[in-house]
């Protein structure tokens, strides 16, 4: 294991934001780590990285103590903006590429190279407060991977980002996985962890909930939830005990199943009520997984 964080809890005061957390993350892994607000998502990246410091536990990388390792093997990009507004974009960069190690050419070199990864290559000469939300984040995670950190910690890095864009930081972190670096980040945005995440840890109150493989976590819940898209009389899954709707949408219908419903019996029923388009058993989705365990450890 790379990173390994043992036993860490943070006090403020009276609250505590992590609470006795611990779980690791593989080396070339991307890791989703998750929690509705509040939870101690940054507060645990901030420990991590020993911006603050735990008042109980442990966090290592490779075995080693975090903070005997210097900052230049990681990248980190914070929630909340960490740039200069008054700066020109590539200066900006050029200076945080320098900070981390790199000389001048080369900084320069690579600041050029991912301006236009981005698509930001006429505003290099921008300053920082002249670009857009979305720009100014892209480009945050240019100044967190310019230097070609092994360890990359996101906190929302998809946050003010259009779909286009959002696909673009996508393939960027799967690009970064395939050359062997580890990935971290935290999302709200479920559907982008489960198009990227091979493992995940979710916390609540500063405690873990649920971690492990994304694929088996979801095996593990069973394929309770089904989809039906009917032509007919859509009411009649009312009759049937044990059957939730979840939601209602254009191209089909969200149910979840009690344990000992007979699928069967469902679609029969679904049948006599018109002709049946769509019948399909599948796993929870990592949305409703998150809202379920959320729900119970509250």
């Amino acid at each position: 294991m790379s990173l390994v964080i043992a036993d860490v809890t943070k006090r403020f005061r009276d609250v505590k934001a992590v609470d006795q957390l611990s779980f690791t993350v593989r080396e070339g892994a991307l890791f989703g780590f998750l929690g509705p607000n509040g939870a101690g998502k940054t507060t645990t990246m901030r420990v991590i990285l020993g911006i603050i410091k735990s008042d109980e536990g442990t966090v290592t990388w490779k075995g080693k103590d975090f903070g005997r390792w210097g900052t230049g093997f990681y990248g980190y990009l914070p929630e909340e903006r960490g740039l200069y507004p008054k700066m020109r974009v590539a200066e900006h960069l050029e200076f945080l590429g320098r900070i981390h190690g790199l000389d001048k050419q080369k900084a320069r070199r690579e600041t050029s190279r991912w301006l236009e990864r981005f698509e930001l290559g006429d505003l290099g000469s921008k300053r920082v407060e002249e670009l857009s939300k979305g720009n100014q984040q892209k480009v945050q995670v240019i100044g967190t991977m310019l230097h070609d950190p092994e360890l990359i910690i996101l906190d929302e890095p998809f946050s003010g980002l259009d779909p286009v864009n959002s696909a673009l930081l996508k393939d960027v972190l799967l690009e970064a996985h395939d050359r062997g670096k580890t990935v971290i980040f935290s999302s709200h945005r479920m559907d982008q962890v489960e198009e990227i995440c091979q493992d995940i840890a979710l916390i609540n109150r500063g405690r873990l909930l649920l971690y492990g493989n994304l694929k088996q976590i979801k095996k593990s819940m069973g394929r309770q939830i089904l989809r039906l898209s009917l032509e007919g009389n859509t009411d009649f899954w009312a009759r049937i005990p044990g059957l939730h709707l979840l939601q209602e949408r254009a191209d089909y219908l969200e149910f979840r199943l009690d344990e000992g419903v007979d699928a069967n019996r469902v679609l029969a029923e679904a049948m006599e009520a018109g002709q049946v388009i769509r019948f399909e058993l599948v796993e929870p989705s990592l949305d409703q997984i998150f809202v379920e365990k959320v729900g119970e450890g509250a």
